[in-house]
């Protein structure tokens, strides 16, 4: 019996693909894949998991709060420059704030999911 080691894909079922795609490629950067699947946004990876936005597979308007439970991490250069230049265009969650794997923000998307953005250095 094997058993999973590794997770390789992470999907968020949003309200509008439009307005979800355009938060994830022009607020966090993320780059869209030459051909996604039908309803389905995948976005680029350098390593480990591929993240995807899709059109949902469920009454979204049923949950109370979207992803209660889950946390959904995405690294961040430095977080100060990324606040500085998207203040006007996020809310936010929980402030920077020091944990213990670096400091972190938490953003709500345009559905409210919690985004952690977790400062890494760049090389």
């Amino acid at each position: 019996m094997s058993y999973p080691t590794q997770l390789s894909f992470v999907s968020l079922q949003v309200s509008d693909l439009e307005v979800s795609g355009k938060f994830y490629s022009e607020v966090l950067g993320f780059k869209q894949v030459a051909k996604s699947p039908p309803d389905a946004i995948v976005f680029e990876q350098k390593n480990g998991a591929a993240f995807a936005i899709r059109k949902p597979m469920i009454e979204l308007s049923k949950a109370n709060l979207l992803g209660w439970g889950v946390a959904v991490w995405f690294s961040v250069g430095n977080l100060d420059i990324f606040l500085e230049k998207n203040a006007e265009k996020i809310s936010i969650v929980k402030d920077i704030h020091p944990t213990p794997f670096g400091r972190i923000l938490v953003i709500a998307d345009p559905d409210g999911y919690s985004i952690t953005l977790q400062e890494t250095k760049e090389d």
